[in-house]
């Protein structure tokens, strides 16, 4: 049996959603995320900047934006958790080539150097990042332009390959104690 400070999660705490006093509109906008869905072997993740948190339902929630076109939309119909990795700047060319190369073409892992690592509910996290959301989607949208109030959003889809809205229960947080 493996001692506690050997398991992937070592170097993780466990906060409650509550005590989180990051800005969402740091972590998300300017610091960007990685969205994982899937366990450790099946998984795939792609490079967010839209995305939100907040309180829905009566419980803490994040809320992601998944084009259908990407390789990630498929894993995150086929698993019922995800989770949202934050990292620190120098990490900050991971995360590009990660939003800008598919899981399809090339093995982002090795190409990267991101350490993937087993997190709750069978989801995927990485050891290098500073805050790990686990969630579990809970309802999921697609976008409909006809619905949109300022005509310039368009502009943002000229492929017209509107995103999936997934809203996912926050879980677990958890928060690297050691971010490398």
């Amino acid at each position: 049996m493996r001692s506690e400070v050997d398991t992937p999660l070592k170097d993780f705490s466990r906060l409650d959603p509550d005590t989180l006093d990051q800005s969402p509109f740091r972590l998300i906008g300017k610091d960007w995320m990685l969205i994982t869905a899937g366990p450790l072997t099946d998984f795939n993740t792609m490079t967010a900047s839209w995305g939100g948190l907040g309180i829905l339902w009566n419980r803490p929630v994040s809320f992601v934006f998944v084009r259908p076109t990407r390789y990630t939309y498929a894993f995150m119909e086929k698993y019922e958790t995800f989770t949202l990795s934050f990292f620190d700047e120098p990490h900050r060319d991971a995360l590009m080539y990660c939003g800008t190369h598919s899981g399809r073409d090339v093995d982002k892992m090795q190409q990267t150097g991101l350490h993937p690592i087993p997190f709750p509910e069978s989801t995927t996290g990485f050891s290098q990042s500073r805050l790990v959301l686990v969630c579990r989607t809970l309802s999921t949208q697609d976008i409909e332009p006809e619905r949109f109030k300022d005509p310039s959003i368009e502009e943002l889809y000229p492929q017209r390959d509107y995103h999936r809205i997934y809203i996912g229960e926050v879980l677990h947080v958890f928060q690297n104690v050691n971010p490398s």
